[in-house]
């Protein structure tokens, strides 16, 4: 699916993988100032941006102010390409070597992944976010636009990240695909590139990253990310709801593991007031009752660790969130289930199963939360439900 047609002219025989990052872009500002010093045939060339829907305004702002011009003076092919909905469809969201603008996002964007779903990105070795959103969507558009000729596609990994690119090596799939680093070649590393532009268009090029990332605690970025979000509170009001939909359906999933995003601001704080104002409006959005149901199984592989969770949400009643939280009380206490409430941002929470210390274990309660979160039920939750339970739903009123 195409929102506008691909035209390449010429076969393309580079393709530039583009975040909008530090990295990727001191290399094709660099590049674009002797492209044949590089090895560069720019009629040849294909800049590739997959949006993930969420990039920060100073990073499209920059893109904009500073490289399109330089696209455009060289005339080089930039593609910008998205997922067209959640399934693998991807659509062509503008390509041309005279581009105007960075495209905010597509048809369907990581956020939408995260807000249906109830959840926030996890951290882990994988960054499967990274590849649903981008690895996905690129390989899909090269497949489309290359087919089956040898090419050749730049990474922006920057010569303190050499694993990165063994490990790039390692996942291709593609035979005739040669992964070129020539960050890691150059021997410029994350300080280089940013000196690099701030030399050359005068401005701290800032990192690229979506606006609820779960990773710049371990990146040892919380306090530039905590001033990104006090720069801009509407869009952290924005990302404290998605996390407070997400823990109101697991108290475990905070979006940084053990910390959440509501906890690094501080109520008595003047310079964090603007940010929890703007998140108690989110919160003026509808509500939603939800069943949730939570299977947590033993590993098949180690019966020392617990194995993937398997999970049913589903939508019960929409309304207003004192009215749900009120009802869900009544009924609660009535039937004498524990209830948990938290009285600043509105949730109410009933338990009617915990999870126990020991594996296999089945959780279950009901909530209110924002409403944007979809039904959802894994395949064959029910059956599964049924025997890790020993006995079956439980009748709602």
């Amino acid at each position: 699916m195409n929102a506008v047609p691909c035209h390449g002219g010429a076969g393309v025989e580079l393709v530039v993988n583009w975040g909008l990052g530090v990295d990727s872009t001191a290399y094709m500002v660099r590049m674009l100032e002797a492209p044949a010093a590089h090895g560069v045939d720019l009629s040849r060339t294909m800049v590739l941006h997959e949006l993930t829907g969420d990039e920060w305004p100073a990073s499209r702002a920059h893109a904009e102010q500073y490289v399109l011009p330089l696209l455009r003076e060289h005339r080089v092919r930039l593609v910008q390409v998205a997922r067209a909905s959640r399934s693998l469809d991807i659509t062509v969201m503008d390509d041309s070597r005279q581009p105007q603008r960075i495209i905010e996002r597509g048809p369907w964007a990581l956020w939408d992944e995260y807000e249906s779903g109830g959840t926030v990105p996890q951290q882990g070795g994988i960054r499967l976010c990274s590849l649903h959103a981008k690895g996905e969507v690129g390989d899909a558009l090269i497949a489309q636009e290359i087919g089956d000729r040898p090419f050749r596609q730049v990474m922006g990994f920057n010569a303190d990240e050499a694993g990165r690119s063994r490990r790039d090596e390692a996942a291709s799939k593609n035979p005739l695909r040669q992964g070129v680093y020539p960050l890691i070649d150059w021997g410029w590393g994350r300080e280089r590139c940013e000196a690099f532009l701030y030399e050359r268009f005068g401005v701290r090029w800032e990192k690229s990253y979506c606006s609820f990332c779960c990773f710049p605690v371990s990146m040892g970025a919380m306090d530039a990310h905590l001033d990104r979000m006090r720069a801009h509170p509407d869009i952290a009001g924005r990302v404290l709801r998605l996390e407070y939909a997400s823990v109101s359906l697991n108290s475990q999933a905070k979006l940084f593991g053990r910390r959440s995003l509501l906890e690094q601001f501080d109520p008595g704080r003047n310079e964090d007031r603007p940010v929890l104002a703007a998140f108690e409006e989110e919160l003026t959005c509808p509500w939603a009752l939800y069943h949730v149901r939570r299977i947590l199984p033993v590993s098949k592989a180690d019966p020392t660790r617990r194995g993937r969770p398997m999970r049913s949400v589903e939508r019960v009643h929409a309304g207003r969130a004192p009215a749900l939280g009120q009802r869900l009380r009544s009924v609660s206490e009535r039937h004498g289930y524990p209830v948990e409430v938290d009285e600043r941002y509105g949730r109410v929470r009933t338990w009617i199963r915990r999870r126990e210390p020991k594996l296999p274990t089945v959780e279950e309660l009901m909530v209110t939360a924002p409403h944007h979160v979809q039904s959802k039920q894994v395949p064959r939750f029910e059956q599964e439900w049924r025997e890790a339970s020993g006995q079956g739903v439980r009748r709602r009123d």
